[in-house]
C-alpha cells in the first residue's frame, strides 16, 4: 500500500466569552482535501510551547498553515487599522512558533491565505494592511459583501507551479484584503495577479518544498485545479519519509 503521509494542519482558536467557553477549529475543507489526497491529516491544536511542539513536529511529515483573520500590526512594527480583524494572541503565538521551527527543519509546509502571510513574516518579509489603500489601483481581491469573488493569477516561468498548473493563468478564489509587500529573501514569487500583487511564492532551496498561496484551494469541492497542489504537497511529504535526516535540521 501506498505510503500515506502525515500532515499537521493549525488550528483557529476562540477565547473564552460571555456564553462561550474556549474552544479550536478548523474549516473541514482543509482535511478533506488532504483526504483525497491520500493523507492522514493530524490536527494540531495552538501550542505556545517549543517543548509541546516538538515531540508532534518529530512524528509529522508536513504540515498545512491554515487561513484566518488578520496578524496583530503591532508585532510587525505597524500602526493599528480599523480594517485588521486580528487572530488571538494566543493563536499568533502559536502559529509563529510552529512556522519557525518548520522552517528550521525544512519540513513540506503549504500556507494557505493567512497561513501564507505568516510564512512570509515569520522569514523577514512583511505585509500590506488594506489593500484598498495601500493598491488604490489594484484589482478587488474580495467582495466587501463577503460573497464568491474569483480573479485570476499568472504563473511565473520556471517555477514549482508552473509545472503543477502548466504555463499561462488560472482563476482563483479570492477572500484576502492583505498581502504580500515585501518577499522573505529566501522565497520567491511563483504567481502574480494581475495588479501586480504576489499571490503566491515558493522557496529557492531545492532541498526545503514551502508553498505559500493567497487563495484557497481547500474552499472549491476539490476540484481537479486545486487538488493538483494538494496533490503536489502530499507527494514532497511522502517522499520526507525517505529522507528523515532533512527532517531534523535545526
Amino acid at each position: 500500500m501506498k505510503y500515506r503521509p502525515l500532515i499537521g494542519i493549525n488550528t483557529d482558536y476562540r477565547a473564552s466569552a460571555k456564553g462561550r467557553t474556549p474552544h479550536s477549529y478548523i474549516h473541514s475543507g482543509y482535511f478533506e482535501s488532504l483526504l483525497a489526497a491520500n493523507a492522514l491529516p493530524v490536527i494540531i491544536p495552538p501550542l505556545t510551547r517549543e517543548s509541546d511542539l516538538t515531540p508532534i513536529l518529530d512524528r509529522l511529515d508536513g504540515v498545512m498553515l491554515t487561513g484566518g483573520d488578520d496578524l496583530d500590526p503591532r508585532k510587525m512594527g505597524l500602526s493599528p487599522h480599523p480594517a485588521v480583524t486580528m487572530i488571538t494572541e494566543r493563536r499568533e503565538l502559536a502559529d509563529r512558533l510552529l512556522c519557525k521551527l518548520v522552517q528550521q527543519r525544512r519540513m513540506p509546509v503549504l500556507g494557505i491565505g493567512l497561513g501564507m502571510q505568516e510564512l512570509n513574516v515569520v522569514c523577514g518579509g512583511g505585509l500590506f494592511l488594506h489593500l484598498p489603500e495601500d493598491m488604490p489601483k489594484g484589482i478587488p481581491h474580495r467582495d466587501p459583501l463577503g460573497g464568491a469573488h474569483r480573479h485570476t493569477v499568472v504563473m511565473q516561468p520556471g517555477t514549482r507551479l508552473e509545472e503543477i498548473y502548466g504555463p499561462g493563468e488560472i482563476r482563483v478564489n479570492s477572500y484576502h484584503h492583505q498581502g504580500i509587500r515585501k518577499l522573505a529573501p529566501n522565497f520567491r514569487t511563483a504567481a502574480l495577479a494581475p495588479d501586480g500583487l504576489i499571490e503566491a511564492f515558493e522557496g529557492k532551496e531545492a532541498g526545503w518544498w514551502v508553498t505559500g498561496v493567497q487563495w484557497h484551494p481547500e474552499n472549491e469541492g476539490n476540484i481537479s485545479l486545486d487538488m493538483q497542489l494538494i496533490e503536489a504537497f502530499v507527494a514532497a511529504s511522502a517522499s520526507m519519509r525517505s529522507a528523515p535526516a532533512l527532517a531534523k535540521v535545526g
